[in-house]
């Protein structure tokens, strides 16, 4: 048995677990891991411009790849510059392992020069963190680290590394096995329940099925795509559960929620079954509990015990892992008749075809012929979304299928996710074709990525859909404030004499000039009015092989985005339309 250092050690950990990019920025207490990573070429370190960039590349990069993401930050504000991506991660179920300085122990509680207690600001919000306090742990918290991230309900890990215990000599051995009292993740559904299940979906007349992230996280897409064919049974989804199943099919009836589909909400709330897989039931998609799926009965999988019952009391409980649910779940099915459900699927399609998700053409561009020119024009792309009404167009109308992916923050909602996720995404996926979708807002909240999308010569394409406000509040104060719209306008400037009454002609420029930013930093950039141009700035982004590409859509300045559940109202309680409210 070898010795090395805790810093030598850390960088041969990294390379027995196969990981091939470590997101990180240097500072002080972590300077000697910096140097290790230095004197190899089998990790390659990614420097983003920020720390959050830095996070949400690695976040971005976990869930394009399937792989974990792994993150590196100094102590102090490094530290806590992850803090809104850890949090991010963790309500999506993201495996991270972030490591991060700290000083060395004599001086911890010290108040020294950039200490903070980091494991105490993110304990709530990780799957598990602890401060390395002995060089003998090192080995195996590192190994327990990986497995806690990417086991059972992923999750990030945060180790934070005191500069002294990793400068101390101990033991070059990488742990084979990890044994964690008290963690012992459960991935086999219980077969009895499953049979259960099965049995009252063959009772239903009106079965439902509604699939959240956690069957992506699982990827049960081709099981789950089975299964709902087999069974004859439609499919609704969160937002995070869009893509389980092609959009396209016939059975998907889109996205419930605040912003779902007429369609899809109603059927929740008229289905006699539902049967609920890897969702833990969040306000955004039950609007008034009391009214949730009133009349149904509740089948609820989910591979996180704690998830169950927490917010809907569900009749069968079903704690496992999602593909391996589905797949026994298929085994049945594939043995018996489908559901003689005809009935059930007349009425479905007539509520989709009563109201179905539309966007009327306007002078201006609107969101959706950006959307549409996405799907006709990329093949297969990654998607990328930042957080607001750019976020929620594209998961209405953006079609999945194949090997398309989307990425969103679904649970924390975090603006400025969109351009470092995408950055992660193409980093873990070369020649993969990656299209950023983001509001004039958010983009702003980590712009200074487009540097590293520069350094690393990713060919981007980012979609900036800019209607000079922050929307999703903006929608929020039309409706329903008398169209006060505090805070809300970017344009508006100190000089400013009026309040915002639809006359965009008395509005100063827009501050940045996206197009000149771009250009800046040595990406390209390009403005689009009009629908007929959407194309031909897709190819010019195309024909850009060697960094990203910044489009600028013009969009219409009040769109709204809709349907939209009525405040403290039922799933079905929806505004299809400006002056329903």
């Amino acid at each position: 048995m070898g010795k090395m250092t805790g810093n030598e050690f850390l960088v041969k950990a990294l390379q027995e677990e196969g990981v091939e990019k470590i997101f990180g920025y240097p500072g002080a207490c972590v300077i000697d891991i910096f140097d290790e990573i230095y004197k190899q070429d089998q990790v390659e370190l990614i420097l983003p411009r920020h720390e959050q960039g830095l996070i949400h590349a690695a976040d971005g990069y976990a869930r394009a790849t399937g792989k974990v993401g792994v993150c590196l930050a100094t102590s102090g504000p490094g530290a806590t510059n992850l803090v809104t991506g850890i949090a991010t991660a963790n309500y999506d179920s993201v495996p991270l392992v972030c490591f991060t300085g700290q000083v060395a122990t004599n001086l911890i509680g010290n108040d020294t020069f950039q200490e903070i207690d980091i494991v105490g600001v993110t304990r709530n919000i990780a799957k598990f963190v602890i401060v390395v306090r002995k060089r003998e742990d090192l080995n195996r918290l590192i190994k327990e680290a990986f497995y806690i991230a990417r086991t059972g309900k992923p999750g990030p890990v945060l180790l934070d590394l005191p500069k002294d215990v990793m400068a101390e000599l101990g033991s070059d051995e990488y742990p084979e096995k990890v044994n964690i009292r008290g963690y012992k993740p459960n991935t086999k559904p219980h077969h009895g329940q499953i049979l259960r299940a099965m049995n009252m979906i063959y009772d239903a007349k009106r079965p439902l099925f509604l699939i959240g992230g956690g069957a992506k996280i699982a990827g049960a897409q081709e099981e789950m795509c089975k299964l709902m064919e087999t069974l004859k049974v439609p499919v609704v989804t969160t937002i995070m559960g869009r893509g389980i199943v092609p959009t396209n099919h016939e059975l998907y009836y889109g996205n419930i929620g605040m912003h779902g589909n007429y369609a899809a909400n109603q059927a929740v709330n008229g289905c006699d079954l539902l049967i609920s897989i890897g969702t833990r039931f969040n306000d955004r998609i039950t609007g008034k509990l009391g009214t949730f799926a009133s009349d149904a009965k509740i089948i609820h999988i989910d591979i996180d015990t704690a998830a169950i019952s927490k917010n809907v009391t569900v009749d069968v409980p079903l704690v496992g892992d999602a593909k391996e649910a589905i797949a026994l779940m298929l085994s049945i099915a594939e043995n018996e008749e489908p559901c003689k459900v005809d009935e059930w699927l007349s009425r479905m399609n007539e509520w989709h075809e009563q109201k179905p998700l539309v966007m009327e053409e306007k002078e201006k561009l609107v969101p959706k012929q950006v959307i549409d020119a996405i799907n006709e024009y990329f093949d297969e792309p990654i998607v990328t979304t930042d957080v607001g009404q750019n976020q929620m167009w594209t998961t209405q109308f953006l079609q999945l299928y194949g090997r398309r992916q989307m990425l969103t923050s679904g649970g924390l909602g975090t603006m400025g996710y969109g351009l470092p996720a995408a950055i992660g995404a193409a980093i873990g996926n070369p020649g993969r074709e990656v299209v950023c979708v983001s509001g004039d807002g958010g983009f702003q909240m980590n712009s200074q990525e487009i540097a590293t999308a520069v350094i690393q010569e990713l060919p981007i394409t980012i979609c900036i859909l800019n209607n000079g406000y922050l929307g999703m509040v903006r929608q929020w104060q039309d409706l329903f404030y008398d169209k006060a719209y505090a805070g809300t306008c970017l344009r508006r400037r100190k000089s400013c004499e009026h309040h915002c009454d639809g006359d965009f002609s008395k509005c100063p420029p827009y501050t940045p000039d996206f197009v000149k930013l771009a250009e800046s930093y040595g990406a390209q950039g390009i403005r689009v009015f009009k629908k007929e141009e959407i194309i031909p700035a897709f190819e010019k982004a195309k024909a850009k092989t060697d960094g990203p590409t910044i489009i600028e859509f013009i969009i219409e300045n009040e769109e709204l985005v809709m349907p939209m559940v009525k405040p403290n109202g039922s799933i079905t309680d929806l505004i299809m339309e400006r002056g329903e409210e």
